[in-house]
């Protein structure tokens, strides 16, 4: 049906079209008639404070809910302010869109200095996110939008961008809205010679492991099968937690899956980059292009690039959980696994449990959490203390994309932003963001939005006045002579009830338990401080670099 619009308004019924509900964004002079679309079409309008933080709430509410999620920001600065959040989307796989504007067509690639011009926006963004589309002709609006989402979400899901000019924006012209392709099925046709293969080298294995990534998280029930046909522990480092529970038998966290290593005789890695076991557990400075020493390997992933990046004994291309359904149809029957692995792997979670309670205070801390936060809720971490305690299994994960991480990009600053929009995509479910006080000034603004727009995240900040894991790294390797690593905060308290949200302080696990509960109760923005000496929480790296099983 043919609609006489503003381009702007093209572009958002195309984004309706594409099943998007809720765009998080900030208005500006290029892109106003996009925001005109927003309030004719009753969209819900998240406006954070500052462009970076759009990007981090797309990125939370797409990860949490397996939606596209999209924002819109201005050209030049604003779309350079999003830059640290798209890379980050582009490392943990998030399927995003934004979008924003470009100087008037005629000025286009001419350097005159238009306002917020880039020498080449869209090479620009094309250099760390999986595509950047531009609008030329207005005609094209609806095809390309289409395009541009199917991009976000097919294969490997990643960020992409859309760019109108200001003038096409604003200009009135007859669109056409054309209907989305139907999402893609499970991905590329598998090949059957390799899955064959690949079910021989299972079928031999006695004690194997599955370690899963971002890719799997759609595949929990398929994943879960296959761990169970095989006597198979599952594990992932990141944004793999929680395909298979941790308090399942077969479930563990990473520490636990360091264990069974040197003993694993078959790795198969599901839509992860397998960081964990050949570069945390290996030499960390030294790329390999194969694996020089450990077990068998099966790379399942839908990327066939990464079977170069990092080339496995076998490699299946395609959608992990077709790939998973497929390997347990061949099985059937065929399966030997050691019955004493059953063992060894329950053995494995006891002592990786007990050997890192040496991780304190950070361990009783998320003991509490963990006790308090529902099975279905969201956990968010940081880059911090509380944030590596969660990467060695301090946090047992049950169902996946209940565990928010950053990705192998280590994005300081990412935890709130982004677990405000986890709780915009699940305003029923309790969501819960860890920072340092370091990581969470990063983007502390956010809590008005979270106010205006009653988010209801529950927010806690650990506040050793510090960034902590510099200062020990100065401590340890320059001499304690502290560089940029002791920093001032300001009365947490004082500063959540300036914005209007409840603030609360607390000194012990025992303190935090019922201050927990209590805000997770209200559903309403809270932030509790947690109060921490300097320099006194344990160190989680030896967990997380280990040179050895315990």
């Amino acid at each position: 049906m043919m609609k006489k619009i503003t381009g702007g308004e093209a572009i958002i019924d195309s984004v309706i079209a594409n099943g998007v509900d809720t765009i998080f964004g900030i208005p500006g002079a290029q892109i106003y008639p996009l925001f005109d679309g927003i309030y004719k079409q009753k969209l819900n309008l998240i406006v954070p404070r500052h462009e970076q933080s759009a990007a981090y709430m797309a990125m939370g509410y797409a990860k949490s809910s397996g939606k596209t999620g999209t924002f819109a920001v201005v050209p030049g600065p604003g779309v350079l302010n999003t830059a640290a959040a798209l890379c980050t989307a582009m490392g943990n796989c998030s399927p995003i869109v934004g979008l924003t504007g470009q100087v008037p067509t005629s000025f286009v690639g001419r350097g005159r200095g238009h306002l917020h011009e880039l020498k080449d926006q869209a090479g620009t963004l094309k250099s760390i996110i999986k595509d950047a589309f531009t609008i030329d002709n207005p005609q094209q609006t609806s095809a390309i939008v289409n395009q541009a989402y199917e991009t976000a979400r097919s294969g490997r899901p990643g960020p992409v961008s859309i760019e109108m000019c200001w003038d096409t924006m604003a200009a009135v012209d007859e669109f056409e809205a054309l209907d989305p392709k139907p999402a893609a099925e499970a991905g590329p046709e598998l090949n059957l010679d390799a899955l064959k293969a690949a079910a021989e080298l299972i079928a031999r294995a006695r004690k194997p492991m599955i370690m899963c990534g971002a890719g799997a998280l759609h595949a929990a029930e398929e994943v879960g099968a296959l761990a169970e046909l095989l006597n198979a522990p599952v594990t992932g480092f990141r944004s793999g937690r929680g395909v298979v529970s941790e308090d399942h038998p077969l479930g563990m966290g990473p520490v636990a899956a360091r264990q069974l290593w040197d003993d694993c005789d078959l790795l198969i890695g599901i839509g992860s980059r397998l960081e964990m076991p050949y570069m945390r557990w290996g030499n960390y400075m030294q790329y390999e292009q194969k694996p020089s020493r450990g077990p068998k390997l099966i790379r399942i992933d839908i990327d066939p690039a990464q079977m170069e990046i990092f080339a496995p004994d076998l490699g299946l291309v395609g959608d992990s959980a077709a790939v998973c359904r497929a390997l347990y149809d061949q099985l059937q029957g065929r399966m030997n696994p050691d019955p004493a692995w059953l063992d060894d792997i329950a053995t494995a979670k006891v002592v990786a449990w007990r050997a890192i309670q040496k991780v304190q205070p950070q361990l009783s801390y998320l003991s509490v959490i963990r006790d308090v936060l529902p099975r279905d809720g969201f956990y968010v971490p940081e880059l911090s203390q509380m944030g590596f305690a969660t990467w060695i299994g301090g946090l047992p994960v049950y169902a996946p994309r209940t565990f928010i991480d950053s990705g192998y990009q280590g994005t300081l600053g990412f935890g709130f932003p982004t677990a405000l929009g986890v709780k915009v995509a699940n305003p029923d479910k309790a969501v819960v963001s860890v920072c340092g006080d370091g990581g969470f000034m990063f983007g502390a603004q956010e809590l008005m939005t979270a106010v205006e727009f009653n988010i209801g995240l529950v927010t806690i900040i650990v506040n050793n006045n510090s960034y902590g894991n510099v200062r020990r790294d100065q401590a340890l390797g320059y001499g304690a002579r502290y560089s940029g690593s002791e920093l001032a905060t300001p009365d947490f308290v004082k500063f959540a009830e300036s914005f209007g949200a409840a603030g609360y302080r607390v000194h012990t696990p025992e303190q935090l338990k019922p201050v927990l509960e209590k805000c997770i109760a209200l559903n309403q923005p809270c932030l509790i401080e947690i109060v921490c000496e300097r320099g006194a929480e344990a160190s989680a790296w030896e967990f997380i670099h280990p040179k050895s099983a315990l």
